[in-house]
């Protein structure tokens, strides 16, 4: 490595080659846009040349920076690698275990008792919970290496992401207002709603939201979508006859609304939540972790895992 160049500023600017934004790559790494600007001027002044091109509108990588990143990623990832190997090595499962998930209810009914019996197993470590929310794809959180572990609803088949155990699988429900007909029904069909507008979450990998909502009606026409910024906002658009949203019991049981109810949904599969984790993730917490989530659900019910 170059004598004058740090760690933090490789991180800087391999944050923004992906995302090719001073304000969300502040926000990635918990600093200032002034910061990563800073950081990276000082970066392009020591290799002597431009990284990136920067006008008010866009930012793009130049050659020079296309050609560090292309070499530089690898190398970085081999030396977190080292890095982690040697801190296991010397500590065992220990410090801090973070899991993301975009809302709490992905969890299940379970997900508490796991993370008691992993920090009792091991008392050394310790596990954190992210909440993500509806406005980012959660699996960058991961690859950004903002998160360990994801807690996150199948299917899921990135190769880049291993699926561990699966911690929730469920019957899935309608959310309709209470004042809506069909939330008088015993059941709906995939046909009852076609004429009722459904959530989307556009940053969400597609295989996930078109297994949580078809994306066409079973006549064949696409649903119409309705953008929530969260699920507060989700829940009182709901409530206002606004929009449905198929789901599983645990989420309205978990989140609530007072003029939301639930109806059960006839044709559709379970849902399932997993915990996932990045394939290069070798880390002896991450695998504890998932060892004692199977050996926790397999005194609850029935535990599968992805292949």
């Amino acid at each position: 490595m170059h004598p004058d160049i740090e760690l933090r500023e490789i991180r800087v600017f391999l944050t923004l080659a992906v995302e090719l934004h001073f304000g969300r790559t502040a926000q990635i790494l918990g600093v200032t846009p002034s910061y990563v600007s800073q950081t990276v001027r000082k970066l392009e002044s020591r290799l002597g040349g431009r990284l990136f091109d920067r006008t008010s509108r866009r930012v793009s990588l130049t050659p020079l920076g296309e050609q560090l990143i292309a070499r530089l990623e690898p190398a970085h990832q081999r030396l977190l690698d080292v890095l982690d190997e040697t801190r296991q090595a010397a500590v065992g499962v220990a410090g801090t275990l973070r899991i993301a998930m975009y809302t709490e209810s992905l969890g299940g009914r379970h997900l508490l008792s796991i993370i008691r019996a992993f920090e009792d197993r091991y008392t050394a470590a310790h596990v954190t919970l992210m909440i993500t929310g509806l406005n980012r794809n959660y699996l960058d959180i991961l690859r950004h290496g903002q998160a360990d572990m994801l807690a996150t609803r199948l299917p899921l088949s990135d190769p880049d992401i291993i699926v561990g155990p699966v911690i929730s699988s469920e019957e899935r429900v309608l959310l309709v207002a209470r004042h809506d007909p069909l939330a008088q029904r015993e059941s709906v069909t995939l046909a009852d709603f076609e004429d009722h507008a459904v959530s989307d979450a556009p940053a969400f990998p597609r295989e996930m939201m078109d297994a949580l909502i078809p994306p066409v009606t079973p006549s064949g026409r696409p649903y119409r979508r309705i953008v929530n910024r969260n699920i507060e906002e989700m829940l009182l658009s709901i409530a206002a006859g606004r929009h449905v949203h198929p789901t599983v019991p645990y989420f309205l049981e978990h989140h609530g609304h007072p003029d939301v109810t639930s109806v059960p949904i006839d044709g559709l599969p379970p849902s399932q939540t997993a915990l996932a984790w990045l394939t290069s993730n070798r880390s002896a917490a991450v695998q504890a972790f998932a060892r004692t989530a199977a050996d926790v659900l397999s005194r609850t019910e029935p535990v599968s895992h992805q292949p």
